[in-house]
Formats: structure tokens, sequence, C-alpha cells
């Protein structure tokens, strides 16, 4: 055998190591089937206005900095390489359940994935948060844009993670998949960063008006197959987050957010049912009072809060159309705990017990206690069990 012949034949037999190793390792990965039953549900009852025997409770931000074992997981690790490991995603994702009953749970990541996948670079720059090294500028910057995402190829390490998390959290409780919504990641894209004014995102608006649009359509389009995906890979429900819904006008929301909202219900739904698929959502457009009524019949059964609203109010304005989510101001949770307890009962008492989801009107901040979680989740159990009794 000549030397070539040999050095050929070494080729050909790693080649099949590996292609049997690349096989075996994916015999270890979980499968998006076969999940562990749910134990659980009182979250998805709740949010299809069903009765409950208690109300459901989370926390926006409920995997975060307040935990120290989430600081130490996260410790000199980059964010968005983080966002990209199905492990320690899934690790996040459980550490607050190992230490509050919460009635759901939500896959640790990022709004800033999906511009991600469309070819912008964003980076986690500490003491200044997510930062977009060149923001979009001009309309002909959306050149710029994958317009043809493979979701499964760009934000396929999310699936992963969804599909871990199932199989690790043993059914204790639903998993709730996300994705921001398309003016809010329009905004970060343009601001190329947060923003207290997003003047530079809003000038679009009122100069490139056709342009906001094509860029609005894009990004709805890739949020409709990232939605999908995460319910393949596993996800109960799923919420998407108008996070900047409060620094538009009513007209200007009702003109470049409330149809994109509303055209990604109908789509993901249209879409599931297909598939004989029944998965609950929720819109979550913070500060955007002026339009509660419109948001309830956007298609989402659940409609969440941010603090600024009264509970009563939000009742009477959705006209129960929807289950309701929130809205305690995250800023409570600095009180005592008998003040906290207070503050839930009168939250309980406004909104009801029945197709409503006890969160806060916003993500739990980094300094809060953790014994202060626990006592506003620990409160709204009680309570509610106390007023379901009396009902």
């Amino acid at each position: 055998m000549s030397k070539n012949d040999l050095i050929l034949q070494t080729g050909v037999f790693l080649n099949q190591v590996r292609e049997n190793t690349d096989s075996n390792m994916k015999c270890f990965l979980p499968s998006p089937k076969d999940f562990p039953q749910l134990k659980n549900d009182t979250f998805l009852r709740a949010a299809r206005g069903e009765e409950t025997e208690h109300v459901p409770v989370w926390c926006m931000r409920q995997a975060g900095r307040y935990l120290p074992e989430f600081r130490e997981s996260r410790a000199g690790k980059d964010f968005f390489e983080t966002c990209q490991s199905p492990e320690a995603c899934c690790e996040l994702t459980l550490q607050p359940l190992r230490r509050f009953p919460f009635d759901a749970a939500i896959i640790f990541s990022d709004i800033l994935v999906v511009p991600q996948a469309m070819g912008m670079d964003v980076q986690m720059v500490a003491g200044k948060g997510p930062t977009f090294p060149e923001p979009l500028k001009e309309p002909e910057d959306l050149q710029r844009l994958q317009v043809k995402v493979d979701t499964d190829k760009e934000l396929g390490y999310v699936f992963r993670a969804i599909t871990l998390t199932r199989h690790k959290i043993e059914g204790k409780v639903p998993l709730i998949g996300f994705s921001g919504a398309p003016w809010t990641l329009m905004s970060y894209m343009i601001e190329g960063g947060g923003s207290n004014t997003h003047s530079k995102a809003k000038r679009w608006l009122y100069q490139h008006p056709e342009a906001s649009h094509m860029l609005l359509k894009m990004l709805t389009d890739v949020i409709v197959e990232y939605l999908l995906g995460q319910v393949a890979a596993g996800a109960q429900a799923l919420q998407v987050f108008e996070s900047h819904a409060g620094i538009l006008g009513p007209a200007e929301f009702k003109e470049f957010s409330l149809p994109y909202l509303r055209d990604i219900a109908c789509r993901v739904k249209d879409k599931l049912k297909e598939a004989g698929q029944d998965v609950p959502m929720i819109v979550f457009a913070k500060d955007a009072h002026y339009a509660l009524e419109e948001l309830s019949q956007s298609n989402y059964e659940v409609v969440g809060l941010d603090w600024t609203i009264d509970p009563l109010s939000a009742r009477e304005r959705t006209g129960g159309k929807v289950s309701l989510q929130g809205n305690m101001d995250p800023c409570a949770l600095y009180a005592p705990k008998e003040r906290i307890s207070d503050i839930v009962k009168k939250m309980l008492e406004g909104f009801g017990t029945r197709g409503y989801i006890a969160n806060l009107g916003h993500g739990v901040y980094p300094d809060m206690e953790p014994e202060n979680i626990g006592a506003f989740v620990e409160a709204v159990h009680q309570h509610s069990k106390q007023m379901i009794k009396q009902i």
C-alpha cells in the first residue's frame, strides 16, 4: 500500500468516526416530544379564563441578577454567548423555580436575538447595555438585513434551550417562549441601543413611513417563524413584548405597532390551528394604556399591564374579552414583607381571581431581595385561595 493510499484510507476512517460521533451526539440531545406530563396547569387555565384553585403568578425577569446563583453562573461570561448555550439557558431558567413556587417559567433569552438573526451585530456592553455598533441610519441600510431568515439555523439554539428545559423542568410548570415586538426591535436597531426619547427611530416613522413599514413587515415575518419554532420546540405559551409602546402616541401606535401585533397573533394561531395546537398568547405593550380596548381585540388571550393602569378600569375597558396579567409596581418589592402582602391583596381585589395572572408591571430589578420575591409569590397564592373559597 502506498503512502497516499494509507493517508486516503485514514481520512475515510476519520470521517466515518466523526459521522458516527455526530450521530451518537444527536441521540443524546433531547427530542421535542415525550415531554414529562404537566403537573401544574394553573397558568394555562387562567390564560384561557377558566376557573383555578388560586391565581397563578410568575415574574418578568424572574431569571435575573437579583439571584446570587444567577450572578455566579454568569460571572465572566459574554451575555449573548450565554444566550446561545442551551445548557446555560436551561439552568438560568430553572434557578428561580428551585427557590419559589412560581406557576410558570419563561425561557432565558433576549429579544435582540432576532436582529442578530437578521444579520446585525449586537453586543452587551458593561455599564451601557445592548449596543449596535452599526445601527440602521437611513432606509438604504435595510439592504444590509437578511430578509429570509432560516430560523432553525439562526435561532436553533433557542429552540434547543426550550426543548432541554421542557425535559428538565419535569412538568413542574408550563414554559413560556417569547419575542420582542416589531416596533420595539425596530427602535433598538435604529437607536443603536437604549434611549430616553427614541427620536432616531421615531424620525423614521415621520420621514420614512414606507421604509418603516417595510422594516416592521420584515421583522414580523421573522417573529412569526420564530414563535412557531418555539412552540414546535416545546413552548406552552408565548409572550410578545412591545416594551417601547409608550413612546408612541395613540395614532402612531395604531399605525406602526398594533397592526403588526395583530398580524403576529393571527398568523401564529392559524398555523398552530392547522397542526391542531392551542397555545395561549400574551401581549405586553408597556405604557399603552390608551390602547387597552384595541389590545383586548388583537387576538391574544392575555393582555399584560404595567403598574400605571388601575385594575378596575382595565377590567371595565377590556370587557371580559381577555385575561389580564400584571401589574404590581416592581418597586413595591422594596417594601417590608407585610406591606407587600397588603399591596398584593388590594391588587387581587381589583382584578378578581378569574382570568387573571399575577405579575409585576415590568421586570424584577437587579438589586431586589430574593426573599421579597418569595413574599410576593406567597401573598398571591395565600390571598387568592382565601378569596376563591369565599366566592
